[in-house]
């Protein structure tokens, strides 16, 4: 069983890598993003979420843009740090979407944790197919399938953390 609380006072990978990243869902430096907090668990990135009001669609229900923001960031996150070790590297190549398909199974309810859950399924040098799944109340609500690519110098993610 995953202790999420202890994981709180953790340093995430997002923490580790990219301290300084302001991306909207998994950027530390970004004040008013969602603050994605992904951590190992075996051969998954696992990661806790706490909605707020403002980020409803309707009562007690989440946006279908935050879901999306949420599945894509932590997907992005389990490539790069799947790249990082499959290169015996120390730091996170920045990676980036080249695609990503969420499914909405069912409404996400705002009203308790949100756990993000990825893996890889497929890798190459420079790109990793990740699936992941988005479970609220003991339920899959939603899940995503997506590719995330290592970028390389001249590309404005290069280096972006």
């Amino acid at each position: 069983m995953v202790n999420f609380f202890a994981m709180q006072e953790e340093r995430s990978i997002q923490d580790i890598y990219s301290p300084n990243g302001i991306c909207f869902g998994c950027g530390p430096a970004n004040e008013k993003g969602l603050h994605i907090r992904s951590f190992p668990e075996g051969d998954e990135l696992v990661a806790e979420w706490h909605a707020e009001a403002h980020h409803q669609a309707f009562p007690g229900i989440l946006n279908g843009g935050i879901i999306g923001s949420l599945l894509d960031c932590h997907s992005n996150w389990a490539a790069a740090y799947h790249l990082m070790n499959k290169r015996g590297e120390d730091t996170a190549p920045c990676t980036v979407t080249a695609d990503f398909h969420v499914k909405l199974l069912r409404p996400t309810p705002i009203d308790g944790p949100i756990t993000l859950k990825a893996r890889v399924v497929e890798s190459t040098d420079d790109r990793a197919t990740v699936e992941a799944e988005l479970i609220a109340d003991g339920k899959v609500c939603d899940t995503c399938r997506g590719t995330f690519v290592a970028v390389k110098e001249g590309h404005p993610a290069y280096h972006r953390w």
